[in-house]
């Protein structure tokens, strides 16, 4: 029944133009709903019907990442992405490679296929718009074959700053409330300085240096062929120490591995870095928060810095003051995960890297 007949209502048809120009909003609004859901990819995600105004949860379900392999064929424990960090949908990881036609994404960590990449790789052709990640948390320098994936890959991920994914060995974030008083024992530090390597080459760059330093004060060397130091050990003992060598096994943009986030600053060292410039470094660090090699003219001049300082606990402890207002956190495999969930999640679109190999070189 016509509702102006059951109102019994007698106006001029004005009155009612307002909601005959509501009804044929939502039509317009109706039919273009349907037309975004024909027309979008089964990789995009959820669109959005172009009308609707209160956020309501989506009916697709999580995004299939497939593991290729596990990094260096270790298995680690993940965790739901959304307890990271709340709010986020999760996505669903597996490594079992019969998902692989239904998978919206594929993590490949090069070292697995990196030396018959052609037949390591996942086979060709892939699933419309199935979307590769390459990632590596090794330097250019341990990452041999690049070239040989030139064009197979859709997104990076990796501790360089410009990958799409950018996941850092370690990084500062701002202590929850208000600053901590620090203290540290200094009495308790009744050691000079640290090292701990496995990788020894005579040639490197690290250990040339080392040997120059040797010469003008005592450092403990622990690792492979020096000193046993389990790791359930390191941080305890290396806790005893003033100053770490976190020395890299290869100089690269943003290279700044686990020697100076976990073995200097867990055991509140301070790290001696030799790797990338100081300029680098003070993108992830306060400019205080460490000691660097090319801020002396030799190796037995920066021997002198340390000597003065372990004289001077006022100067020694202004490398501590950062510590009153941030902290260290640390990577893992199950955050880069989530990561690319996150990421996937946020780009729907399908671009190729051109070249890893003329990116991260």
């Amino acid at each position: 029944m016509d509702p102006l007949d059951s109102a019994k209502i007698k106006c001029s048809w004005r009155h009612y133009l307002p909601w005959l120009f509501l009804q044929l909003l939502l039509a317009l609004c109706f039919f273009s709903y349907l037309h975004v859901s024909q027309d979008a990819p089964t990789w995009a995600p959820e669109a959005k019907a172009p009308c609707q105004t209160t956020a309501a949860p989506s009916s697709r379900p999580p995004l299939l990442l497939l593991l290729w392999t596990w990094p260096f064929h270790v298995r680690v424990a993940v965790s739901r992405c959304s307890e990271l960090r709340p709010g986020t949908a999760d996505c669903q990881l597996t490594d079992n490679r019969g998902e692989y036609p239904r998978a919206d994404a594929v993590l490949v960590h090069h070292r697995e296929v990196s030396s018959h990449p052609q037949r390591q790789l996942p086979p060709s052709p892939r699933p419309p718009g199935q979307r590769w990640v390459w990632f590596s948390m090794e330097s250019p320098s341990h990452c041999p074959q690049l070239k040989a994936l030139d064009g197979y890959f859709n997104l990076t991920m990796s501790y360089r700053r410009d990958s799409d994914i950018f996941m850092p060995y370690g990084w500062l974030e701002p202590w929850p409330g208000q600053p901590v008083d620090v203290q540290l024992n200094i009495s308790a530090k009744n050691k000079l300085v640290a090292w701990v390597v496995s990788n020894w080459r005579e040639d490197s760059v690290r250990v040339r240096y080392y040997r120059q330093l040797q010469a003008h004060l005592q450092v403990d060397v622990y690792g492979r062929s020096h000193k046993p130091l389990p790791s359930s050990a390191m941080t305890t003992q290396l806790s005893q120490y003033k100053f770490y060598l976190a020395f890299e096994n290869s100089l690269h943009t943003d290279y700044i591995t686990e020697k100076l986030w976990r073995n200097a600053l867990l055991a509140w060292a301070v790290p001696v870095v030799l790797g990338p410039s100081r300029r680098n470094y003070e993108q992830f660090l306060p400019p205080e928060a460490f000691i660097h090699i090319n801020d002396f003219q030799s190796p037995k001049e920066l021997a002198q810095y340390l000597l003065a300082l372990d004289k001077d606990d006022a100067r020694y402890l202004g490398y501590f003051r950062w510590r009153e207002t941030l902290r260290p956190q640390f990577f893992s495999w199950a955050l880069m995960f989530c990561k690319a969930c996150w990421r996937l999640q946020q780009e729907p679109s399908y671009q190729t890297v051109p070249s890893i190999a003329s990116w991260f070189t």
